[in-house]
Order: C-alpha cells, then sequence, then structure tokens
C-alpha cells in the first residue's frame, strides 16, 4: 500500500524542481554565453571578406559588392571592420642562439593593420577590373594541387565571371625593414680566369663543328616553331597531342624562359615577337591561387633579366624586359613578409590572403628557398635598388649562420633536404605555453570557484528533527532522507515550503512557491559568466602567433637526409656563381662554398663499380638519424638532377685556384656521360641505383659481387637448392620402387595369362576330340547301309551333331578367351615390349618444384628490369629532356678546352633527339632501358628550350659566345652580365 506520509518529501521536491525548470526555460535572460568572435585567418571560417576601398579613395568607404553576372540573388554587404591594433611580436635572437641574421628592426607595439595599397598603385599594375576576394588561405600549398582550369569555384560557391577577374594589389608589409642589408660597393676583386685560352680552329674542325651547331638549332627551330603555332603565350606545349597547359601560372613560361636562347642562335625575328607578347603578360593575375616561388624566380624573373642582358641591357632597346621583371620582383617580394624575412615559398598572390601576418613554412627546401638570391640580386644591379638584395641577402645570411653552427646538421657544409624556416622554436614555444597555461588555468579555477558558491538569498539551515506522533524526537534524527529544510530569503525570512499533501486533499497544492529567490540565484550566475567570456588572441592576431625565435633548423623528428640532387642542387651551385655575380666582393660564399664541397668529398662522392672499370664519380644521398655522421646509412644513386655537379666543381675550381676540385669536376662530368652510354638508347635514365666500389681508388669490376648486390636471398636460395635436391632424391627412390612393384605385379599377371591361354587351349582340344569321337560313334550306329530302309528325316528344330560339338567348342573357347584377354589386359597407358608406354596412372608422389638458382634469379632479373651491367636498380626510367648532364659536359669543355667534351655531347644529343622527337617538337619519354619505343609523354617543359638546347648549341659555339669569363648562368642557364 503507497503511503503518502512516508514519501511526501520525494513528492514536494518533485514539483518544486519541475515548477522551477518550467519557468527557467521560459525565462527569456537566460542564454549562454556566447564567445566573443575573432577571426584566425582561417579559410575555413568562411567570414565575409572585406569589400575592396573605391579607387582613388583612402577612407573607410566602401562599394557595395555587385553580384556575380550569370547569378541571381543579391550580396549582403559586408559592414567595414573596425581597425584593430596589431602587436607585432619581439623579433629578436635568444641568448641561445648565434647572432641575429638579418631580422627586421622592431616595429612599433602598436602597429595597425596593413591596409591594401588601391588599384591605381603604379608599381602593383592592377587593372581597373572589380577585386573578387578570397577568404584567408593555408601558408603553403603543393604546387601540385592547384586548379588548372581558367574558372575556380570560391570557398563561398561564387563564380568569378571575367568582370570580377581578381588582381595582385601591393599590400603594406606586415613585417617592414628599416635598415636595408645593400649591394657590396667598389671595384670587383681579381677571380681567376674560368675558360680555357682558345687557339684558332682547323678549317676541318670548324665546318664538322658548325654542320653540328646547325643540326641544333634546326630542333631548336622545330621546338620553337611547335610551340608558337600550338601554344603561344601559354607555358608548355604538348607535343604529342599538340594541345598546351599551364603549370606555371599561365604566364607563357616556355616564351620567357626561351628568350636569350633566341637571341643566342640569332633568331632575332622570333625574338621580336616574343618580345612583344611579354607586354601583354599580366603578373597580376593567374587561374593558379598560389605563386611557385622558386620557379617563377628561376624560369621568368631569370629569363627576362637574362634576355635584358644578352639583348644589350638599356642600350639594346628593349627595356620592356626590365620594366617586366620589375613588375614581377614587386608581386614577388611579398614573399618575405615574414617576421624573420624568410621566404613563403608557394605564395598565395590573391589580395584577401594578405589581411593577415604569415610566417615561412616549417618544412622549406633548401633548393627552393637558396636559390633566389642570383636573380634579385643581378635586379638590384640594373635597378639600383637594394631591397631587392635586401630580401636574398638575409636568407644567406641564415644559411651561413646554419652551416657555422656546431651540431646543426649531421654532415658540417651541407644542408639537410628540408628546414623550419618559420623562425618558431614550437617545443620551446609549447613549454612556454603550458607554464603560462598553468597559472591562467589556476586563475580560472579560482574564478570558477566562485560560480559553485550558493546563490544569494539561499541559507541552509539545520536539519529538523521528526516530531512524529509515532515515536519521540529522537527516534528518527538522522534520517536526513525523509527530511526537508527550508531555506531563507535576502531578508532572513523563511522561503515557504509547499504544505504537505494529504491522500484526499484537492487541488493538489495549496499555494504557488515564490521564485524570485531561485530566480535572482540563476541571474547572478548568468552575470558571473558573462564577466568570463570566451579567451581571445592577443591584439587580433593569431591564437598561436607568438612563439620563441629561432634561427634556421632541420625539419623532421630526427630523420633527416643529405644530398647534393633536386631538393639541394642549386643552393650549392649559387655560391660560386653569386660570388662572381658581386664581383668577389662578398667573401662569404666562398667560404660557405668550401665547406659544402670539402663535406661532399668527405662524406658523399664515391665510384660505381663498372664493366671496364671506368673512373667516374657521383654524390651518394646519406641518412643520419640522430642528427651526427656517427651512424650514416647510404643510397648510391644515380640522379640525372644531380649531373650538374661536375660543372659546379669545375666552376668552383677554377674561380677559386682549386685544381683538385677541376678533376673531381671531371670525374663528376664523366660518371654522367658513362650513365648515358649505359643505357640501350644512349639516354640516362631520371633516377637509379649502382653498385659502390669499396675503394674509389682499388675499383675493378667483380661480375659475382653485383650479383650478389642483386640477389640479396642468394643464401636462401643455396638453401632451398639443397634441400630441394634431397627431395628430389628421396622422391625418385619412392617412384623407382612403386614402378618396380607395378613391374612385378605386370609380370604376374602375364604368367597367369599364359596360363589361363594353354588352359584354354587344351580345353578347347579336349572338346574337339569328344565332339570328334561322338561323332563317330553315332554315324556308325544310325547311318544307312546299302539303302537299307529310308533315312531318318531331319526335323527342322533339330541341330546336327556337328553343329552341336562347334557350339559347344565356341562357348568354351569364347569364355575362355574372355577371361584370357582379362588377364592380359595391361594397365592404361602400360604395354610390352618396346610399344611400352611411361606410365601416367601409378598413384606417384608429387615431384618437388624446383627452384630458381642464384644465377636463374639474377639472369631473370636483368632481363625484365633491363639492368645494365653495374646497376641495381632503375627506379624512374624517364628521360623528361633535363639539361643536367649536358650542362657538365659544356663546363668541362670551356674550362678545360679539351674537344672530346664536344664528341662526347654530340653522341648524347644525337641520342636523345632520336628518343624524343616528334612532327612539332620533341616529347619526354617514359622508359630509355630498352631499344621498343618508348612511351612518349606528352610533355614539353620550358628548360628544354631554355637550357638542354642552349647548351648544346653553346658547346658548338664559338668559344666566344657567352664566354664563362664575362657572364655566369642562373640555374635555369639564363646568362647575366658579371661585372667588369
Amino acid at each position: 500500500m503507497f503511503r503518502l506520509r512516508r514519501y511526501r518529501v520525494f513528492v514536494v521536491c518533485a514539483f518544486v524542481v519541475t515548477f522551477l525548470l518550467y519557468h527557467v526555460a521560459q525565462n527569456s535572460q537566460w542564454e549562454r554565453p556566447q564567445p566573443v568572435p575573432f577571426d584566425h585567418g582561417d579559410p575555413n571560417n568562411k567570414l565575409k571578406p572585406k569589400p575592396k576601398p573605391k579607387h582613388g579613395h583612402t577612407d573607410e568607404a566602401h562599394e557595395p559588392q555587385s553580384p556575380v553576372a550569370g547569378h541571381g540573388g543579391t550580396v549582403a554587404q559586408p559592414t567595414p571592420k573596425k581597425e584593430q591594433t596589431i602587436k607585432i611580436p619581439q623579433l629578436k635572437t635568444s641568448n641561445e642562439i648565434k647572432g641575429g641574421y638579418g631580422l627586421p628592426t622592431s616595429a612599433p607595439t602598436g602597429l595597425k593593420a596593413p591596409q591594401h595599397a588601391t588599384s591605381t598603385d603604379a608599381a602593383a599594375g592592377t587593372s581597373t577590373t572589380a577585386t573578387a576576394q578570397l577568404p584567408d588561405g593555408k601558408l603553403e600549398k603543393s604546387h601540385d594541387t592547384y586548379n588548372k582550369g581558367d574558372t575556380k569555384v570560391h570557398e563561398d560557391g561564387v563564380v568569378p565571371a571575367s568582370s570580377t577577374t581578381i588582381h595582385w594589389q601591393k599590400p603594406t608589409e606586415w613585417f617592414p625593414v628599416s635598415e636595408l642589408i645593400l649591394l657590396p660597393t667598389g671595384s670587383p676583386k681579381p677571380i681567376h680566369s674560368v675558360q680555357f685560352a682558345f687557339t684558332e680552329e682547323l678549317p676541318a674542325a670548324r665546318e664538322k663543328r658548325e654542320l653540328r651547331l646547325a643540326k641544333v638549332k634546326s630542333e631548336a627551330t622545330r621546338a620553337w616553331s611547335g610551340y608558337k603555332k600550338f601554344a603561344w603565350t601559354h607555358d608548355e606545349l604538348m607535343p604529342v597531342s599538340k594541345g598546351a597547359k599551364d603549370p606555371f601560372c599561365g604566364w607563357a613560361a616556355t616564351l620567357v624562359d626561351s628568350l636569350d636562347t633566341l637571341w643566342i642562335m640569332g633568331l632575332k625575328d622570333e625574338f621580336d615577337a616574343a618580345v612583344e607578347a611579354v607586354k601583354t603578360i599580366d603578373f597580376t593575375t593567374s587561374p593558379r591561387d598560389d605563386i611557385p616561388v622558386f620557379e617563377t624566380v628561376i624560369r621568368y624573373l631569370g629569363g627576362l633579366l637574362g634576355a635584358y642582358d644578352v639583348s644589350g641591357g638599356r642600350k639594346g632597346g628593349y627595356n620592356v624586359l626590365l620594366d617586366k621583371a620589375v613588375e614581377l620582383a614587386e608581386i614577388l617580394m611579398g614573399v618575405f613578409d615574414t617576421p624573420n624575412r624568410m621566404p613563403i615559398l608557394y605564395y598565395h598572390w590573391s589580395p584577401a590572403y594578405h589581411t593577415s601576418p604569415k610566417r615561412a613554412s616549417v618544412r622549406s627546401g633548401v633548393a627552393e628557398m637558396g636559390s633566389l638570391c642570383m636573380e634579385f640580386t643581378r635586379l638590384a644591379q640594373l635597378t639600383g635598388e637594394s631591397k631587392y638584395y635586401d630580401a636574398v641577402a638575409r636568407i644567406t645570411n641564415a644559411l651561413d649562420e646554419l652551416q657555422n653552427r656546431e651540431g646543426a646538421t649531421a654532415l658540417p657544409g651541407i644542408f639537410p633536404e628540408n628546414l623550419d624556416a618559420s623562425g618558431c622554436n614550437k617545443t620551446a614555444t609549447a613549454m612556454l605555453t603550458l607554464d603560462t597555461s598553468s597559472t591562467a588555468a589556476q586563475e580560472q579555477a579560482d574564478s570558477a570557484s566562485d560560480l559553485l558558491d550558493p546563490p544569494t538569498g539561499y541559507k541552509p539551515s539545520s536539519a529538523r528533527t521528526n516530531t512524529s506522533s509515532t515515536g519521540s524526537g529522537t527516534d528518527l534524527a538522522a534520517d536526513f532522507e525523509f527530511q526537508v529544510s527550508p531555506g531563507s530569503q535576502a531578508d532572513g525570512s523563511a522561503i515557504p515550503v509547499a504544505p504537505e499533501l494529504g491522500k484526499r486533499a484537492e487541488g493538489g497544492v495549496s499555494g504557488n512557491l515564490e521564485r524570485n529567490a531561485a530566480q535572482q540565484a540563476l541571474q547572478k550566475q548568468h552575470e558571473k559568466l558573462r564577466e568570463n567570456p570566451a579567451p581571445i588572441s592577443a591584439q587580433g592576431l593569431p591564437v598561436d602567433w607568438e612563439c620563441v625565435p629561432q634561427n634556421l633548423t632541420a625539419a623532421g623528428n630526427g630523420w633527416e637526409s643529405y644530398s647534393m640532387g633536386g631538393s639541394q642542387d642549386s643552393t650549392y651551385e649559387y655560391f660560386p656563381k653569386q660570388f662572381v655575380l658581386l664581383g668577389g666582393l662578398e667573401p662569404k660564399y666562398q667560404a660557405m662554398y668550401k665547406k659544402n664541397v670539402d663535406a661532399v668529398k668527405k662524406y658523399l662522392l664515391f665510384r660505381p663499380m663498372a664493366e671496364g672499370d671506368p673512373d667516374v664519380l657521383f654524390a651518394a644521398k646519406a641518412f643520419s638519424s640522430d642528427g651526427t655522421d656517427k651512424n650514416l646509412t647510404f643510397q648510391y644513386e644515380v640522379t640525372h638532377l644531380s649531373c650538374f655537379l661536375g660543372g659546379m666543381f669545375g666552376l668552383g675550381g677554377k674561380i677559386f685556384g682549386n685544381p683538385e676540385d677541376v678533376e673531381i669536376g671531371k670525374k663528376l662530368a664523366a660518371g654522367c656521360v658513362w650513365a648515358y652510354d649505359s643505357m640501350p638508347t644512349g639516354v640516362m635514365p631520371e633516377y637509379s641505383m649502382v653498385l659502390p666500389c669499396a675503394d674509389i681508388k682499388n675499383c675493378h669490376w667483380n661480375k659475382t659481387t653485383w650479383y650478389a648486390h642483386l640477389d640479396r636471398q642468394a643464401e636462401y636460395r643455396t638453401e632451398q637448392m639443397s634441400a630441394y635436391l634431397e627431395q628430389k632424391s628421396e622422391w625418385e627412390k619412392k617412384v623407382h620402387d612403386i614402378k618396380t612393384q607395378d613391374a612385378a605385379r605386370q609380370a604376374s599377371d602375364k604368367q597367369e595369362a599364359a596360363r589361363l591361354a594353354a588352359e584354354k587351349q587344351e580345353r578347347q582340344q579336349e572338346a574337339k576330340r569328344k565332339a570328334s569321337d561322338e561323332a563317330e560313334g553315332e554315324g556308325a550306329d544310325t547311318g544307312p547301309k546299302g539303302g537299307d530302309g529310308p533315312s531318318t528325316p531331319a526335323h527342322k528344330r533339330d541341330l546336327s551333331t556337328e553343329s552341336k560339338v562347334d557350339d559347344i567348342s565356341n562357348i568354351s573357347e569364347g569364355a575362355a578367351t574372355k577371361k584370357i584377354n582379362a588377364a592380359q589386359q595391361p594397365l592404361s597407358g602400360s604395354g610390352s615390349g618396346d610399344d611400352q608406354k611411361p606410365v601416367i596412372d601409378l598413384d606417384l608422389p608429387q615431384e618437388p618444384v624446383k627452384p630458381q638458382t642464384h644465377e636463374e634469379y639474377v639472369a631473370q632479373l636483368i632481363e625484365t628490369s633491363h639492368l645494365p651491367p653495374g646497376f641495381i636498380d632503375l627506379k624512374d626510367e624517364r628521360y623528361i629532356l633535363r639539361p643536367e648532364a649536358i650542362e657538365s659536359v659544356w663546363y668541362m669543355y670551356r674550362i678545360t678546352g679539351d674537344s672530346s667534351w664536344q664528341e662526347i655531347g654530340w653522341r648524347m644529343f644525337e641520342a636523345i633527339i632520336k628518343l624524343t622527337q616528334t612532327d612539332v617538337g620533341h616529347s619526354a619519354v617514359n622508359g630509355v632501358a630498352s631499344t621498343e619505343a618508348a612511351a612518349k609523354a606528352d610533355s614539353m617543359e620550358s628548360f628544354w628550350l631554355a637550357e638542354t638546347l642552349k647548351y648544346f648549341y653553346l658547346l658548338f659555339a664559338t668559344p666566344d659566345t657567352i664566354s664563362l669569363d664575362e657572364w655566369v648562368l642562373n640555374t635555369e642557364a639564363h646568362p647575366f652580365k658579371r661585372p667588369s
């Protein structure tokens, strides 16, 4: 039976709670605290972009954004944001870090967020076309993921029409430099002559050289004509399908990259037409949303400057080339607007991305970061603007500091492939943040504890004792579960408690509870929450912006790779070239070169084991797992990109007067020639592995050693073969036993068959005798005698005696024959005498499968993988029209004067043209290791005309054409005039 008096406390509490919850839900003042909105610069925030300022105005007025053509609806007008005051973090090198390497001078702490320059800025070169804004994006983006289409769908879903093409606008710098690093001044210092002192050639030699020169020019004309016809003003020609593509921002990469080649080859009309096309290039916009800085600098900026220099410079009449170079450089200067002035290597050029500060990547490629100095230095020399030199000099200073910092790299003098260029020590920052967070967390906890205080107006009273009439006051004094204590209001008066509900009470509750006290308590708590809003970043910067500064350091988690290949190559290549370009006035480039080549000679150089024992060299790739050189592992690679190294050693050896480096350069160049000659097509692959010699000076071909490297499981195969031979012997014994037993059975069956045949013959003869005797007896008794009486008539169904005898004989003979035949029937597949066939239906054990021997496995691997002697693996069999091998051959010819390098170059040229030629140009191919026709990749990168064919042409041109004592070439083979 339900006892209401016993459960009245629960009933009252349930009613009160329900009542309070209902009224709280109806109270419009009860709401969750809202965090303060903050723009982190994250593209995923989907915040409305700032509207573009009106042309020619600098006030805060904004135009409404027009709807995009072809799309209905209206566009909401964004409310202009209030200008934020931004605190620039303190940019100084910590005490533990050696010296600052050109950090910008400190800016006022109250620096305001920079405003975009208007589109009328002359330096910006922007058009008056309306600008569509993009949300902020990532700092870095791989160039392999961009949208190649001409139309982009932005994150807000708006497709920009031609009338809303986005253009770059010159931004105000977040981290301006107050004091520039100036170009070195003074007369150039004497530098050793680089080029060999050639003498006048013989007529026969001149004739041969000029024929070859004409052939190279003819192939260059083929490639240029195909580009001009099918891909004019696009980045690249597709020489198989006769189409075009734009992987490098759509600014006519092949056209700009080929300008100086056209001039050097004497194709002046083609050069003039190309210059006219250059005038129409708009560097302020692109279908690609980021600029690959390294490729843009070496191809576009280098191409414009090289063409300007070779065409006569200021006196040549092609000043537009320098003007366009400046236009492009102004856009690229934004990549250096970081706290430590290290470059952003994939630069988002749209104005919307400039609304927040950026840092360089925590994983920057050494080659991309360190190969900008020649182009910006030459631009500074031509324009007199030191800001261009300042930008790259800071990178050089940072690399110099890293190279000289003890323990910074595993191989002193060589950089790891990727560097953290952000300038932030994340570990130290995390520890600092943790300490700060601990203090803040304690303060927050203290603040939060206030929220747990009893609401104002509530004062719990002591529990009342039960005064039930059924017991004394002390009987249930401790049973608090069934007791309710009244609270009190602010004035001290008690909050009325609902009366006990009797079983038969009418109306349920005699009155309403007062809600003021509870309401006020909840409101107090809400106000306390509003006093502690969600934290926001300091001064409007990203939450994680401030950090502990650091200089360049290795990226990664301890596993680092070191090589002279594609990830690092041109940085080291530029050390001697930049020294020459600056007239020897900056000595650090010589020091950096020396440290680098010393490390290469100590750690990386190796000699391949090859037939004929060629005296050639390559540079390996080293790996360190602990940041030291104690436990290095090596990958003995042969890459086309690293073939530049011969030219670098030769050039550096001549510039700095080190004959040993020149000799090493010869062997490095000869190594790539050997790789070319080793392939059946006469062209080396993109990437391969070879067998190294243990000793560079004592290296002889050993086929057994080569086989052992090709088959790392040779010992296992030997064990397998031994086990197979044992199993085969056991199998043969078992088969012999089975066949012997079967032969015995067959012999026994033959004996039985012979016995049965003899018995059959005997029975037949006996039956015939009996039949004959019976026939004779019956003839004597019943036959007619001398005509006495008539003979007994023969009835139709009576069998003659002779017939009966024959039947008996036939029955007996048939049965015997059947039995004999059954006995004589051989097993299926068996026979007798010379006609006996192999037993195939015997229950024989399965024959063991013979494994490949070590020799058989290696022979098959060599055949299927097309491995020439000495090669271990062809990891990438493509040839993509690269120039590095012929580049080093050309340097060796110009440095040594040895005409054998011309013969080598001609052999390479013929092989390459045969492999790559199409009817409108030349195409990369997918395989060089087989004599079968390789599939063409339908790609002709701009460096084919800019570098490869240029080096072939210069190899057979007169030595005074681009003399190495007058010119220095960037990594894209663009000649810059040396100071004199």
